[in-house]
């Protein structure tokens, strides 16, 4: 902007500047009795008493003139701050358009050159600000966004016209003014919030968030809220409110109930200029509330009694299904149900899961019941949600129903009281002995059923029930060391079976303990031993063995038997304790063989038992290990795995080699079969015709009669002219069959006819090896052409006539003498 002045005083002291309206831009130097500078130059001349308006101008320092001591003059640069210019964007005038001029108090005495650097002059963006260089005068060049750039930070420079710089540079800022040119805008366009329902009047819902990139610093860029409307107006139109600053949203009304309204919809407005409806620009965001729900709804039972049967003894069966409403949300946790039995089930027999897709309680059976004991249940039932009603809401009475339960009765099995039954036997008890009676009882009192046993497992096959009483009795001797006594039990299973309908049986189980009696005598162990012909030591240990129990087994006496005498001649025994005794020979030399010695071993028992065994002796010689190497324990020579591997490996190379030799000899025999036999040209005697390399003749030559190759056997017999045969000719004397070709379907086509002929050949079972591949070299008995051989080929009996050959040349001549010659 521009301002007057005018000057009313200026004083010489002070030098201070007065005006009628003071500039904040003017300032006087205190050092000298002249206006230094104003910053806002207005061109004052001394003794004006006003100023006329025009563009503002800067001024570079003058030169302060100081004082020296010696009086002269002197001038000091200063620098100058210079006051940002203000500059409204989006601005409408003319362009360019003069924004201030810079002037250097040396431009009397020189010219000088004016210059601008800095962002929006000389860089990016450039060209938005321009300077004359003669006039200093800085202009805009196009209108200013505050929005894209807010401030430029330039530079002035004053150079004389050879370039030197004549002034320190300036910092000139220009300032964008803000314009209200731009609406608010909400960061969504659909905000969502949600609160539970029943929410007391100041519960915080949520925020709106809307900006403005005007200024926010004015009131272009400050923003008001508001709720416009608000969706369904129920229970009244104004259940929510908002901070006008914030844009916090809070409940101003109580009666939230989702069961009722599940949402609301609120229009949001935000207008900028302080919410000033005349100025302001505004704009609208959609808000949706979605009200939460909270457990203010007790589960209620759809009928105050249900019924249930179910048949006794049976588990894990749903008896009933209780069925509630809810009017919460469901598959939440204010909606899942829990049921309880509070009466009618002191035993625990039932419970109550919940179905997770229906909601529904399943009464079912955990605990057998038995319908002899009881036949009916009534159970009280109560039903939960899975969290706890809010505070003031209690359980309805239609939270409680009552569930009856009647039981079926089933034809249950026989039950062996005891289960499993134990009795103690001594072993060797006798075939025939009654041991116990087994009876079963049946639970159904209530029915007359008889009863009857049988055996279901005996191992050993010692026990027999009597079918109708239960006595259990021996059928074979019971021995205690039988392989299915198991740590001197034996077990067997009987079945008891009613006649109901249907039938029913049940198991239980005998456990006979047998004890031990001495009836099994002692025997040595091992039973065959390997000794050195000259032992060190000569030695061997021997045990007893003896399948009782103690006191029926050891201690055990050892004995050497009389018989035969040398048996303690040569060797002694010695016991060593109750268990075990060492054999020793008595001699120091034994010759090599098999020797049995007798030992007899008595038990201890009350009877003592005794028992000659025969002691095998393996007397060999020995290593220097001790070990036998006589013959008999070497096994007879075999091969080795490392030579049947190697025989193996052989025998698969000779295979290998044997079907390469048959694929080479077949291999050979198809090249010999395919090798042609025709003999030389070269030695034919009929060495006067010549052979061309032409494989066609002329266009006239194209047209064949295939008929006379397809069918040589119909044609007549005497056309037939037999010449020299071929040395490759199929013999004359025997005259096969060929099989017929059948008719090309297009004679024209040599290819077809020649492939045909080659099936011909390959089906023919007649033709010899080393014709099976010339196809066409005999053409059958009957041919109107005639043998080729004979190079007397005709369409026809009749002769022709070859002279015309002779006007060939001499070749030709000599093939017309052939040919015309006659038949001799």
């Amino acid at each position: 902007h521009t301002h007057t002045h005018t000057h009313k005083n200026m004083c010489k002291n002070s030098l201070k500047l007065f005006t009628s309206r003071p500039c904040a831009l003017c300032v006087c130097n205190p050092e000298l009795n002249i206006h230094d500078a104003c910053l806002l130059s207005l061109q004052v001349k001394p003794g004006d008493a006003t100023l006329t308006q025009q563009v503002p101008e800067i001024l570079f320092p003058w030169r302060s003139v100081v004082v020296r001591g010696d009086g002269t003059l002197r001038r000091v640069k200063r620098d100058w701050v210079i006051p940002p210019i203000n500059v409204p964007e989006n601005s409408r005038g003319q362009f360019p358009e003069d924004l201030v001029r810079i002037r250097s108090d040396r431009d009397k005495n020189r010219m000088l050159r004016y210059s601008v650097t800095g962002p929006g002059a000389d860089q990016p963006p450039t060209g938005i600000f321009i300077i004359n260089p003669i006039s200093g005068q800085l202009s805009v060049t196009k209108p200013l966004d505050r929005e894209h750039i807010s401030n430029f930070h330039l530079r002035a420079h004053a150079v004389d016209l050879n370039g030197n710089q004549v002034e320190n540079p300036i910092d000139i800022v220009i300032n964008v003014i803000d314009q209200n040119d731009n609406r608010p805008e909400f960061t969504h366009s659909i905000f969502n919030g949600s609160v539970p329902e029943g929410s007391k009047p100041g519960s915080f819902v949520m925020t709106v968030t809307a900006v403005d990139k005007d200024d926010p610093k004015t009131a272009n860029g400050m923003l008001r809220y508001k709720i416009l409307s608000q969706n369904p107006q129920s229970p009244s139109s104004n259940m929510f409110t908002i901070n006008n600053k914030t844009g916090d949203i809070i409940t101003v009304a109580a009666g939230l109930d989702r069961e009722k309204v599940t949402q609301y919809t609120l229009i949001i407005q935000a207008t900028d200029m302080e919410g000033n409806p005349t100025y302001g620009l505004s704009n609208t965001a959609t808000t949706v509330i979605r009200i939460t729900d909270v457990n203010d709804n007790a589960p209620e039972f759809t009928t105050e009694t249900f019924f249930g049967e179910v048949h006794e003894n049976r588990v894990n069966v749903i008896v009933a299904n209780l069925t509630v409403t809810d009017k919460d949300q469901p598959h939440t946790p204010a909606w899942s149900a829990v049921y309880r039995i509070i009466a009618g089930d002191p035993t625990g027999r039932f419970s109550i899961p919940t179905d997770p897709t229906t909601n529904e309680g399943l009464l079912t059976v955990v605990k057998p019941i038995d319908y002899e004991s009881t036949r009916s249940f009534m159970l009280t039932v109560e039903a939960e949600n899975e969290v706890t009603l809010v505070r003031g809401i209690h359980l309805p009475r239609q939270s409680t129903a009552t569930v009856s339960v009647r039981i079926l009765d089933l034809n249950e099995s026989p039950e062996f009281r005891p289960n499993p039954k134990s009795m103690r036997l001594e072993e060797g008890l006798s075939a025939g002995s009654m041991l116990t009676t087994f009876t079963a009882q049946d639970p159904d009192r209530y029915m007359r059923q008889t009863i009857r046993y049988s055996k279901m497992y005996d191992p050993a096959n010692w026990l027999e029930i009597n079918p109708a009483n239960g006595q259990i009795s021996t059928i074979a001797i019971l021995d205690r060391e039988s392989p299915y006594i198991k740590n001197n039990h034996y077990n067997v299973t009987f079945m008891a079976s009613d006649n109901g309908t249907p039938p029913a049986s049940g198991t239980g189980t005998l456990q006979i303990y047998l004890t031990d009696i001495n009836d099994n005598a002692p025997h040595v162990f091992p039973l065959e031993v390997e000794m050195c012909e000259r032992p060190e030591p000569n030695a061997l240990n021997l045990t007893a063995s003896d399948p009782d129990l103690s006191p029926n087994a050891g201690p055990f006496a050892f004995e050497l038997a009389n018989r035969p005498s040398d048996v303690r001649r040569n060797w002694t025994l010695h016991r060593l304790n109750g268990e075990h005794a060492q054999l020793r020979l008595r001699i120091g030399f034994l010759a090599s063989g098999l020797y049995e010695v007798p030992i007899t071993i008595t038990d201890s028992g009350n009877l003592p038992m005794s028992n000659t065994s025969y002691l095998r002796v393996k007397v060999c010689q020995c290593d220097h290990h001790g070990d036998c190497v006589d013959m008999e324990r070497i096994i007879a020579a075999g091969l080795g795995t490392g030579a049947i591997i190697a025989i193996l490996i052989c025998i698969i190379i000779l295979l290998v080699l044997v079907l390469l030799f048959v694929m080479w000899m077949k291999r050979r025999d198809k090249e010999r079969q395919a090798k042609q036999l025709l003999i030389d040209p070269e030695d034919d005697v009929r060495d006067n015709i010549l052979k061309y390399d032409e494989e066609g003749g002329g266009e006239e030559d194209q047209d064949y009669d295939l008929s006379q190759l397809q069918q040589p056997d119909a044609l007549e017999p005497e056309c037939v002219k037999v010449g020299i045969r071929r040395l490759d000719e199929r013999p004359l004397h025997h005259d096969h069959q060929y099989p017929l070709r059948s008719a090309a379907p297009h004679p024209g086509d040599i290819g077809d006819f020649i492939h045909e002929g080659l099936k011909a050949a390959d089906n023919d079972p007649t033709a010899p090896p080393y014709d099976s591949l010339l196809v066409f070299d005999y053409e059958g008995s009957g041919s109107t052409a005639g043998s080729l051989s004979s190079l007397h080929s005709s369409s026809s009996c009749g002769d022709q006539d070859y002279d015309y050959l002779g006007d060939w040349g001499p070749r030709f001549r000599k093939l017309a003498d052939l040919y015309g010659g006659g038949d001799d």
